[in-house]
């Protein structure tokens, strides 16, 4: 038997104090085992138990069923005291792995970002208030590579060349093209000739970006090999504000643009881009089960992407 002051005794369990509580409370032992769903020798058991590995007496039994001893009338504060606060505890875990279930991490293409993903957002936060969102944009390569390292939960973009895709699944949820857009009055606008943009700087997709090779497969399958005043970026603030204040040709996905096209801030060349047409849509890692949240944003995007498609 413990009798170490200041400690609690190693062999008083949860069980304990469960049986002893509802029985004080309920008056016998009878009704504190129908309380708990157990047996009553198994709380007369847990009784004696408690009562021998404390060394005191805890309650007098009588015919008319069981009352506190003076010693008893005492534990009971501190036992009371201690399963609500070992409650509070499970409940503040239970809390905090809740919060952590139903945070999703979504990494959202530029393209998409401002046009399909506010929609979506919108309608999955009316259905799912307690659901936390964190959006980040990129590059479509580098949230590829953190989808399959697991820092974000789904990826909304491009479709990823063959080797980018390993390990991943793509659910599609539209087709975009790439546009090639230009300041108003631009004077290509007043004449489109796409071999004429190599005599204007022109803002390119750098190797990074998911559009990348559609665009270098479609100039030289039109003839035009090499852009000699040529600026890699992948910055769509950079280039909405120079291609705004100069003669550039900005070749980007026409998701990119299409706010700045409907408010006539950007013009687009009226060029063949049919060939430049690519996949979008939804990306999750292919040996992880969707979670139900997760699930539900993908069809709030989905629902969205039926109004959004360029």
């Amino acid at each position: 038997m413990d009798n170490h002051v200041g400690m609690i005794p190693g062999r008083v369990k949860f069980r304990h104090l469960q049986c002893f509580l509802q029985t004080a409370r309920l008056g016998g032992v009878a009704k504190a085992a129908q309380s708990l769903g157990v047996s009553q020798p198994a709380v007369s058991k847990s009784l004696a138990e408690l009562e021998e590995i404390l060394g005191v007496e805890l309650m007098e039994r009588s015919r008319a069923g069981v009352s506190l001893t003076p010693v008893g009338e005492m534990f009971l504060r501190y036992a009371g005291a201690s399963v609500a606060a070992l409650r509070q505890g499970l409940d503040g875990v239970a809390r905090s792995k809740m919060a952590e279930e139903t945070l999703l991490t979504v990494g959202v293409l530029p393209s998409v970002a401002g046009r399909l993903v506010p929609t979506a957002v919108d309608r999955f936060r009316r259905a799912n208030p307690g659901v936390t969102l964190k959006i980040v944009s990129g590059p479509n390569l580098h949230l590829l590579d953190q989808l399959r390292l697991g820092a974000l939960d789904l990826v909304l973009g491009r479709l990823g060349a063959p080797a980018s895709m390993a390990g991943l699944s793509f659910q599609h949820l539209y087709s975009e093209t790439v546009s090639f857009v230009v300041r108003p009055g631009h004077p290509l606008h007043a004449a489109p000739d796409l071999d004429r943009i190599v005599d204007y700087p022109v803002l390119f997709p750098d190797n990074e970006a998911a559009i990348r090779g559609i665009v270098e497969r479609y100039l030289i399958a039109n003839g035009i090999g090499h852009i000699p005043d040529r600026i890699e970026t992948v910055s769509n603030d950079f280039g909405r504000a120079y291609t705004r204040r100069s003669d550039a040709v900005w070749i980007i996905s026409s998701g990119v643009v299409a706010i700045d096209v409907a408010e006539g801030m950007l013009e687009v060349l009226p060029f063949d881009v049919a060939d430049t047409t690519g996949p979008v849509g939804v990306t999750t890692r292919a040996d992880t089960e969707i979670a139900p949240a997760t699930r539900l944003l993908i069809d709030a995007m989905r629902h969205a992407s039926t109004s959004a498609q360029p």
